[in-house]
């Protein structure tokens, strides 16, 4: 139980990438979008997704799903 329970209330920051696509969890607020830049503030910094036709395809309260054709991710 106490599994589902960490999962659930889960607030740490967290970047996935799979199938090209990043998914982003626990983020603060995105900065800039544009469709080679997408810039994401999280509670110790910034993470910049760089591509072309970038495009945030799920958006939550604390979840982002960019796609597009990454071609980096700049942690500042």
């Amino acid at each position: 139980m106490s599994f589902l329970k960490n999962y659930i209330l889960d607030e740490e920051f967290q970047v996935n990438y799979f199938r090209g696509k990043i998914n982003i969890k626990n983020y603060i607020k995105i900065n800039y979008m544009e469709d080679k830049k997408i810039s994401i503030s999280y509670i110790d910094g910034i993470i910049v997704v760089h591509g072309e036709n970038l495009k945030i395809i799920k958006l939550l309260d604390n979840e982002i799903l960019v796609d597009g054709k990454i071609e980096m991710v700049e942690w500042k």
